[in-house]
Parts: structure tokens; C-alpha cells; sequence
């Protein structure tokens, strides 16, 4: 997994930081720009790296800041069927943990999306998934809720 040097560039303009482990681009805008990245599941000194996909695109990264701030973890985790929570949870562990380097027995990633083990906890972790072709049923209630998509950022 290995991003070209003009993708590590640009998603560290994006983060306003170097990202922390290695990734690769998997959602970009219509205009080519990253729009969602896939973390390597550890860092480069064996951490485990929790949050598999990671939304870099910055008119979406604000659009679900509006609606996390307007309630809406506490509404997505009301509103979506539990059962296909869970079972997104398993799916997004499981890819992870089939991405760890053949026989890794040190520290293992935890949680289903975003870290999490049962319930919600960041509807861009969500999304990000969902935007990357996750079976995620917050990413879909993000989806059908966010009203400010630019054009050049819309996958």
C-alpha cells in the first residue's frame, strides 16, 4: 500500500499535518483530488492504526462536521437498524485485520469503523467507508442528509 508522492503531498495539505501511516488514495472528486484514503491497519512502529478509511475532501469533511454538530451521532445511532451496525462493524474489523502483514503478533487494530466496537462514534469514519464501497448503514444515512456536495468534490 503506497500512495505516489504527489498524493502524500496533497493529503498532507489536506490534514494540515503528515499522515500517520502508510495509505493509498480509494475515492477521488471528479476532478481527480483524494477524497477518501485507506489506512495501512499500523503505523510504521507497529501501532495498531484503528481507522481504516479517512474522509480528506474538505467540502465534505465539513458538510458531516455540520451534522455531527447538529446531533447527528447521537440521531444516526437512534435511527439505523442495529443489527446492520453490527454486522458493518465485523465487516470493517475484519478487512483490517486480513490487511495485518502475514504473521503479525504484535499489538492488533480494535473496533469495527473508526475503532469503534458497537454503536457510533464519528460519522466521517462512517462515511468515508461507505463513500469507499462499505456496506455501512451511517455512511448511507450521511449520504442521504448531507446537503453541500461541490460539484468537483461529488466521487
Amino acid at each position: 500500500m503506497s500512495a505516489s508522492a504527489a498524493d502524500v503531498e496533497r493529503v498532507t495539505e489536506l490534514l494540515g499535518r503528515a499522515p500517520r501511516a502508510d495509505f493509498e488514495v480509494v475515492v477521488r472528486s471528479q476532478g481527480g483530488e483524494p477524497a477518501v484514503i485507506r489506512n495501512a491497519p499500523l503505523l510504521g512502529d507497529g501501532t495498531p492504526m484503528p481507522t481504516r478509511y479517512w474522509l480528506v475532501a474538505p467540502g465534505l469533511v465539513r458538510a458531516v462536521s455540520r451534522l455531527e454538530a447538529d446531533g447527528g451521532v447521537r440521531s444516526a445511532a437512534a435511527t439505523v437498524d442495529p443489527d446492520e451496525l453490527a454486522a458493518a462493524h465485523a465487516q470493517y474489523a475484519a478487512e483490517r485485520e486480513a490487511a495485518l502483514p502475514d504473521g503479525w503478533t504484535g499489538p492488533q487494530p480494535f473496533g469495527g469503523v473508526g475503532g469503534t466496537r458497537r454503536g457510533v462514534k464519528c460519522l466521517h469514519a462512517h462515511y468515508a467507508w461507505f463513500l469507499a464501497g462499505g456496506s455501512d448503514p451511517v455512511g448511507r444515512w450521511v449520504d442521504e442528509r448531507i446537503d453541500a456536495r461541490p460539484d468537483e468534490e461529488r466521487p
